[in-house]
């Protein structure tokens, strides 16, 4: 499945659980995220085991923690945490999974993207979801132009 077509429906999605917000916002990718999708109309829930509350909103231990659960999460913790959250998100039935890559690292672990698709969800591996659709901005999309020449964004899920 083309990127932008997965981008698509996983935007589709209306209660997203970002993973990795932090109670100290400055440079954590999970925030600017977290706060973007809530400003587009998203219902969003921050996942952080460390925090009661994150951007004004009640903080999550976990996913399971959520009343009423979600249809799609951002993993956007490091990499080594991925594995155990897409796990966790295949247990409770979640089918839309996105790990979150700028310039770095990021989220993306090759054992929680086989996880995620042996559990038959729709992982994205990388990029971010505020290179598409109604929760881009001019800035994220060349961005996300730039980032799939280098592979951080793949054209393909």
């Amino acid at each position: 499945m083309k990127i932008a077509e997965a981008a698509t429906e996983f935007l589709n999605q209306s209660r997203i659980a970002v993973t990795g917000v932090s109670s100290k916002p400055e440079g954590h990718g999970s925030n600017a995220v977290y706060t973007r999708l809530r400003e587009r109309g998203y219902t969003v829930f921050a996942v952080n085991p460390h925090a009661q509350t994150v951007e004004g909103d009640t903080a999550y231990p976990d996913l399971a923690s959520i009343p009423d659960g979600v249809d799609a999460v951002v993993i956007a913790t490091s990499a080594e945490h991925a594995p155990g959250t897409m796990r966790e998100a295949a247990e409770l039935g979640i089918h839309y999974a996105w790990m979150h890559r700028s310039f770095g690292a990021g989220s993306v672990s090759e054992e929680a993207t086989r996880i995620g698709r042996d559990a038959g969800m729709l992982v994205i591996d990388g990029g971010c979801p505020l290179m598409f659709g109604k929760a881009s901005d001019g800035g994220h999309r060349m961005m996300c132009r730039m980032m799939k020449l280098t592979g951080r964004v793949p054209r393909e899920v």
